[in-house]
């Protein structure tokens, strides 16, 4: 079982705190080149260094831009399999998935399904509203922002998926030895990582239904299947083809991506719909494909310590 597979009886609490931190540290190592690019622009053009990151994020070409804040994720991932192999002795394919080796075919299709549905979806906007949108394409900086995105934007949210789903759900179950813990805990601090961001400015604080509400299906379908694969798909695929597809001004990222959103942002169905709505038309079609049963336990249950861990324990201290 997924979680099991990161409660043993020498992993105490303390050190996931402590891997956090050293993640964290990873991450904000990560960050020195843009701070350093931010620092050689201010000084060249003798302007006011930025004292917000949505004003830094707009001081450079978009793509330049998108591959400075990416390398924070390439170093937080690093951080993650130091603290992995190092603090917890385990392998990164146990934080992933409880099967034998990872199960490429269910990341493949987490994504297609998702990138099915967000293509389908933004045309229906589009064909609805057309005055809301403008054409944003120019050939090179897209084929630029393709290269660049396809190969660091998942690596950005594989990056959050080893935390959240992987890291952080088994280190909870080391807390509580359970499974709804884990599950709520990790998804409102994955929710609440996006409060920083412009689109909570913009629409305001219900739009934390919509981070919290995905956390919390990313969850589940983490636990259901025993295994971050649908996970890493859906994610990956949800910020690929959104930096892809469409930008606009009040986004976290402005891409050089097909369309460009020129409307006022407010908070609507479209922050509920997903929730309450597409969320559980995608737990149906993964449950029918991959036959999850016995949903209660699997969510909510006891996790315990089997006897032969606890000795082998014991020996080793």
């Amino acid at each position: 079982m997924f979680l099991e597979q990161g409660v043993k009886p020498g992993n105490f609490f303390w050190k996931y705190l402590l891997g956090s931190v050293i993640i964290i540290t990873a991450s904000f190592i990560g960050q020195i080149p843009f701070s350093i690019a931010v620092l050689y622009k201010s000084y060249k053009e003798h302007s006011v260094f930025p004292t917000d990151n949505d004003s830094a994020l707009k001081m450079f070409e978009p793509n330049l831009t998108l591959f400075l804040v990416m390398l924070s994720f390439v170093f937080a991932f690093a951080g993650i399999y130091f603290v992995v192999k190092y603090m917890h002795h385990q392998t990164l394919l146990s934080i992933t998935t409880s099967r034998k080796k990872v199960d490429w075919n269910r990341i493949f299709f987490s994504f297609l399904l998702w990138t099915i549905f967000s293509v389908i979806s933004f045309f229906i906007l589009y064909f609805q509203s057309p005055e809301k949108f403008v054409w944003n394409f120019k050939l090179v900086p897209f084929l630029i922002l393709v290269v660049v995105g396809t190969i660091l934007i998942p690596i950005q949210t594989s990056t959050e998926e080893y935390v959240f789903r992987g890291y952080l759900l088994q280190g909870f179950a080391n807390l509580a030895r359970n499974r709804w813990f884990p599950l709520m805990m990790t998804s409102l601090i994955f929710g609440s990582m996006h409060i920083l961001n412009p689109e909570v400015t913009k629409m305001g604080y219900i739009i934390m239904i919509y981070y919290i509400g995905t956390g919390l299906f990313l969850g589940i379908i983490t636990l259901m299947d025993d295994g971050m694969e649908l996970a890493l798909g859906f994610h990956a695929a949800n910020n690929l083809i959104g930096a892809l597809l469409v930008t606009s001004d009040w986004s976290v990222f402005q891409t050089h991506s097909i369309f460009k959103d020129m409307s006022n942002p407010s908070a609507g169905a479209d922050v509920i719909l997903p929730v309450v709505i597409v969320y559980p038309i995608l737990l149906f079609i993964f449950s029918k494909k991959y036959n999850w049963t016995n949903w209660k336990e699997k969510l909510t249950g006891k996790i315990e310590i089997k006897n032969d861990e606890i000795t082998e324990f014991l020996n080793l201290n």
